[in-house]
């Protein structure tokens, strides 16, 4: 997985990279095809019985990857950076040799992108509802 995040060096940087941000340059297939080279980390982390609240953060590590990464330019930016594939490849490391439970952190952080996708889900309908209301109020129907 380290060709993915970390096989290159920006001369006269610490800034590494890999094949992941330049794959991701075509849009939608090559960040979908970096992904599912991603999810392999997954699927070991559960033949190694790794907790499953191990293994949902790292699918949501490749789920931020992918959805960031459709977006043009700035999505090869944030694949340069955010190293979903390395991220998840510490946790299978620190979680794996003898199976541990999960820690807070790893909790802490599937709860918080989970709270996440449920306010952005919420907002924008309650937005509307707002909306709708000022506009029910303020406009007679006839």
């Amino acid at each position: 997985m380290r060709l993915l995040d970390e096989a290159f060096r920006v001369p006269g940087t610490r800034l590494r990279f890999g094949w992941d941000p330049i794959i991701g340059l075509v849009p939608w297939v090559g960040d979908l095809f970096t992904a599912l080279i991603g999810c392999a980390i997954v699927v070991q982390a559960h033949r190694m019985r790794v907790p499953g609240v191990v293994q949902l953060r790292m699918l949501l590590n490749i789920g931020i990857d992918l959805v960031a990464g459709v977006v043009p330019v700035v999505g090869d930016a944030v694949d340069m950076l955010w190293k979903s594939n390395t991220k998840n490849f510490a946790l299978l490391e620190r979680h794996a040799p003898a199976v541990q439970p999960a820690t807070r952190g790893d909790w802490l952080f599937v709860v918080g992108v989970v709270a996440a996708v449920v306010a952005m889900a919420v907002v924008p309908l309650l937005v509307l509802y707002w909306v709708v209301q000022m506009l029910m109020t303020r406009v007679p129907l006839v």
